[in-house]
């Protein structure tokens, strides 16, 4: 086990956490702003992980998908998921239903986006403002790690390439259509009444299934594509 790997996992672990508790604060706060107050009263507008996190889906999956292939646990190794509590919204104190609960639901992912394209200015202006900031970045990108040598600055280089690739991840994730995730919220307002009823019934081990397993050949089929459009941006600058 190298020193390097650990400190890579630690990155991303405190980083999917800080996403994870982004996205919920997200929910809550497009709530109070549509007339639900529910979870602005839990003291879920915040960033804090105490109020966000799930045993096992902010701990307990991300620690075995990030930590385990450091000890030879490797059945969730590259797949970068995770969920947090569920922001509670009462649709009632929404004026109109169908439409704030889709706000509602939309601003998770979009955090997740806006932390994306934070991360992403992080590095164009170290390739800017940084004497050999662009070759330090592209060749991070390329897995060229090159410790003590501005190793400040790589280290910043490298928490916003883990950002963007865990928001990456978590954005096309939380869109999946299945329940619980955001994507089944957004599925279940436009589908019939009977269909809402049958989609309400699908079991939760089902879910849990669709969600380690398709969710991870769905993220990898999607994140790497956006990850080189990426570093194709950052390469041309």
């Amino acid at each position: 086990m190298q020193p390097l790997q650990v400190v890579i996992a630690v990155f991303e672990f405190v980083l999917l956490i800080f996403s994870l508790s982004v996205h919920e604060c997200a929910h809550a706060w497009t709530a109070s702003r549509l007339g639900d107050h529910t979870a602005e009263l839990e003291g879920r507008i915040t960033l804090n992980p105490m109020y966000h996190i799930d045993p096992i889906g902010s701990l307990l999956i991300p620690g075995l998908a990030i930590f385990g292939p450091l000890v030879g646990f490797t059945f969730l190794s590259g797949v970068l998921i995770g969920w947090a509590k569920p922001t509670p919204v009462i649709s009632r104190n929404l004026q109109k239903i169908v439409r704030d609960e889709n706000l509602i639901t939309l601003a998770g992912p979009a955090s997740n986006l806006l932390i994306v394209l934070a991360a992403f200015l992080v590095l164009v202006v170290i390739s800017f403002v940084v004497p050999g900031g662009h070759t330090l970045v592209t060749s991070t990108f390329e897995g060229g790690l090159t410790l003590g040598v501005q190793s400040n600055t790589q280290a910043i280089i490298l928490l916003a390439m883990i950002a963007i690739l865990i928001n990456l991840s978590l954005f096309i994730f939380n869109l999946l259509p299945v329940p619980p995730l955001d994507g089944s919220h957004l599925l279940r307002n436009m589908l019939p009444y009977n269909a809402v009823q049958a989609y309400d019934r699908i079991p939760y081990w089902l879910s849990w299934i669709l969600m380690l397993v398709i969710g991870g050949f769905i993220i990898n089929l999607f994140v790497g594509p956006a990850m080189r459009v990426i570093y194709l941006l950052l390469h041309m600058l």
